[in-house]
């Protein structure tokens, strides 16, 4: 993030009318009206509400998109309109109170990230949390609202729900609780991506403590020296979000980490079992939703969050329709695993161990055909090792959450909102940031229009016009999430001066269902261990 003052601001201008230019030729004339729409009134309604006035934002430099400037900037996956509040549908309607203490939650992390967020976050409060209307001015005063549609300029995209499921479990294994539930492996190893060479070849790496880092100027005769040991670039991802590989030692070689069915057949013995449950099916959704609660014999509640994953793609087996097709439309780029848009009549279709079928996040997923018995270092298990059948390489570490009460610990390191955070992908919906979402309800498809707080993320969560509901804890909330698969449309607001993904040039602007031009970051708000530029 650079917050540099620059006396070029005239010089961005110019190139950001030479962007709009090659806009208007590319067929996308009927942008919305800027954020700066209905100022006046804001103004007017922020005074009545005791806010205090916002300092102009300072000049930025030739190439930055600045928020609250920037008529229209793009990413790799996404581009970014301006518009005015007014015309956000629901805008006007939405009670603003629900989602403040998600938005204040956020502030505790977000007045880290510049002086932008330091200032909104302090002048947050000092607003009234119990006065709707002066937190709608709050938000019309100190942000700017775009809209997002993905790399084909297409607004509308998928929203769907997660929950927090609670499965019965033990911290002990004896049938029918057999299946571990791992901590983060002590062997885990760290590459970053951005520092390994290009190419496929094989070069010489060192271990320091939990990092792999390769040695420049030595080649393969090296490799039996003390301390080196061999990477096979060829065989790792490097396309993940934080840019990070994980890797494990096999004698002098460096791996990629354990795939699923590596871990459940050879078992993980670096890995604390912080419990056992009695379903390999209810873990792997667990494992999707990315928390959940273990419910012991005696009543006590064993709570678990996100701790890591073992780097692999996610890869899940689709439920196939009677046409042979996948239930659940998908795409796929490098890595990750995108849901479509599927205006079918699954609505009502849940999933369960009578339909065959698991459905999460969105996904209609097929339950295992077989599922037996997995390797635990140190126990002796009943019958033969054949894994639980579940085909999906990646695979979740938990850790156990301190906090017996309230939402569980997202991605961003705050406690989720029951319907009023949501799970994003980071590339496109920078986490912490207020996200307005137009959807439609579950069940009854009325209007679900409301401000959300980009508070997590998922390793099924991928797209520009993506965002997934939490909806809480209980079976209602299990049932409400599982139904949820509608379209939708998302804005961003951001902070007003915030300098946010390079500005498109008239070089590297697509056109409709064009590739994404040279040049454009991965990341509207590059964030280290969340989404990184290379």
């Amino acid at each position: 993030m650079n917050t540099t003052p620059s006396p070029v601001l005239f010089i961005s201008a110019l190139r950001w009318a030479a962007t709009a230019a090659a806009m208007l030729a590319a067929g996308c004339a009927n942008t919305p009206p800027t954020a700066s729409a209905g100022a006046s009134d804001t103004a007017a309604s922020a005074a009545a509400a005791g806010s205090t006035t916002t300092t102009p934002p300072s000049p930025r430099p030739a190439g930055s998109s600045t928020a609250g400037q920037a008529r229209t900037f793009s990413t790799q996956l996404a581009t970014y309109t301006s518009v005015s509040f007014d015309a956000v549908p629901g805008w006007a309607r939405d009670d603003f109170s629900e989602s403040w203490p998600a938005f204040l939650g956020s502030c505790k992390v977000l007045t880290g990230r510049g002086a932008e967020w330091k200032d909104v976050c302090a002048r947050a409060l000092r607003v009234d949390s119990k006065n709707n209307s002066a937190i709608r001015a709050f938000f019309e005063q100190e942000f700017s609202a775009y809209q997002i549609r993905d790399d084909d300029r297409k607004p509308d995209g998928v929203v769907t729900g997660y929950f927090e499921p609670e499965i019965p479990g033990s911290r002990q294994y004896a049938a029918p609780f057999i299946y571990p539930v791992y901590g983060q492996p002590e062997d885990m190893l760290f590459a970053d991506a951005r520092k390994l060479p290009a190419g496929n070849g094989t070069v010489a790496a060192k271990v320091e403590g939990r990092n792999v880092v390769v040695q420049t100027g030595l080649s393969t005769r090296d490799m039996g020296a003390p301390g080196l040991y061999a990477l096979d670039l060829s065989a790792i991802t490097r396309d993940t979000l934080d840019r990070k590989v994980r890797l494990r030692i096999e004698g002098k070689q460096l791996l990629p980490y354990y795939t699923r069915e590596e871990i459940e057949t050879k078992g993980a013995p670096n890995a604390k079992v912080l419990a056992f449950v009695s379903s390999a099916t209810a873990l792997y959704e667990m494992q999707i939703q990315g928390s959940g609660r273990i419910k012991l014999a005696n009543g006590d509640i064993i709570r678990v969050a996100y701790a890591e994953q073992n780097g692999q793609p996610f890869r899940p087996t689709l439920a196939q329709a009677a046409n042979g097709k996948p239930r659940s439309p998908v795409k796929v780029r490098g890595s990750s695993i995108e849901l479509q848009l599927d205006d079918g009549d699954e609505d009502d279709d849940v999933g369960g161990p009578a339909t065959g079928t698991i459905r999460t996040r969105g996904f209609t997923l097929a339950q295992p055909t077989a599922s037996g018995a997995v390797l635990v270092p140190g126990r002796r298990t009943a019958g033969p090792v054949v894994g639980s059948g579940i085909k999906d390489p990646s695979y979740v570490f938990f850790k156990e959450s301190p906090s017996p009460s309230g939402g569980p610990v997202g991605a961003f390191g705050v406690p989720l909102s029951a319907g009023r955070s949501i799970a994003v992908d980071p590339r496109s919906t920078p986490l912490g940031y207020p996200v307005f979402v137009s959807t439609r309800a579950p069940g009854t498809g009325a209007p679900m229009q409301r401000l959300t707080i980009a508070q997590d993320t998922g390793g099924a969560i991928r797209g520009a016009v993506r965002a997934d509901y939490f909806f809480g804890n209980g079976q209602q909330a299990a049932t409400n999430a599982r139904r949820m698969k509608e379209r939708g449309q998302l804005w961003i607001l951001l902070p007003r001066g915030l300098a946010v993904a390079t500005a498109a040039v008239s070089s590297a602007i697509r056109t409709r269902g064009g590739p994404a031009g040279a040049g454009l970051p991965q990341c509207l708000v590059p964030t280290e261990g969340v989404c990184v530029d290379d």
